[in-house]
């Protein structure tokens, strides 16, 4: 019973967020306490709340540090120089470009967190994929 709920309660702040009927963070407080309300856990709630956010505090911190050390970094261009190599050597190629965007997710992801991959990869590779798009470089002809 306790899975279904929270599949459940996955699927309803996933369908709230993506129709916008919610925001990612109130969906992601007000779900949550809902459903344990109705899963009949609302007297152990508060001491439920207090011991998940002492379990997650330091992953939190450490995530937060993570994003503004490399968004930091990205914006004084230390990416800048492998992104570039990465680029010139797939060049117009779809196929190279795509190997190009793995092999770069993969030199990045060896820090181990994958907040500030996602930061760099799309940081660098979106506008290019924008730019490849506009140009109808990834529709079949």
């Amino acid at each position: 019973m306790l899975t279904f709920l929270g599949f459940l309660m996955i699927v309803i702040f996933m369908l709230l967020i993506m129709l916008k009927k919610m925001t990612p963070i109130t969906a992601l407080v007000i779900i949550p306490v809902s459903v344990a309300l109705l899963a009949g856990f609302g007297s152990d709630l508060g001491e439920m709340m207090k011991n998940g956010v002492k379990e997650i505090a330091l992953t939190g911190v450490m995530l937060l540090f993570a994003i503004l050390y490399f968004s930091l970094m990205i914006d004084t261009g230390l990416f800048e120089p492998l992104v570039n190599i990465i680029l010139k050597a797939v060049g117009d190629n779809p196929v190279k470009t795509t190997l190009g965007t793995a092999i770069l997710t993969t030199l990045v992801s060896l820090d181990g967190d994958g907040s500030s991959t996602y930061i760099i990869v799309v940081a660098a590779m979106l506008p290019l994929y924008k730019n490849r798009a506009s140009t109808h470089w990834c529709l079949p002809a």
